[in-house]
């Protein structure tokens, strides 16, 4: 089934070089929002072992939550700002021959 656009598609990477930078650029930041996560719930995991450090491990577990779920919300960024740089006519073109 054809769709008016491409989202996630995995060759909105190579549409461009510009496409290709930015492309780039989110998958540097959700790598480090991913290793961040990460840590913060090893540190936290650890922290759990000693009662006088249980209140830093849960604040760890909230932050590293909320990163996690940043995740998925810099992919949906990535793909606006792939979508604001594309030719409107053509996407225009396209929702038209969807319908």
């Amino acid at each position: 089934m054809k769709t008016p656009f491409y989202c996630f598609h995995p060759d909105n990477a190579r549409r461009s070089e510009q496409h290709a930078k930015i492309y780039a650029i989110y998958e540097i930041i959700y790598t480090i929002v991913d290793f961040s996560a990460a840590a913060l719930f090893l540190v936290g995991s650890y922290l759990f072992f000693y009662k006088s450090t249980t209140d830093p491990a849960i604040w760890m577990f909230i932050v590293g939550s909320g990163l996690f779920g940043f995740k998925p919300t810099l992919r949906l960024i990535r793909e606006v700002h792939f979508w604001r740089m594309g030719n409107k006519a053509e996407l225009a073109k396209r929702a038209e021959d969807a319908f």
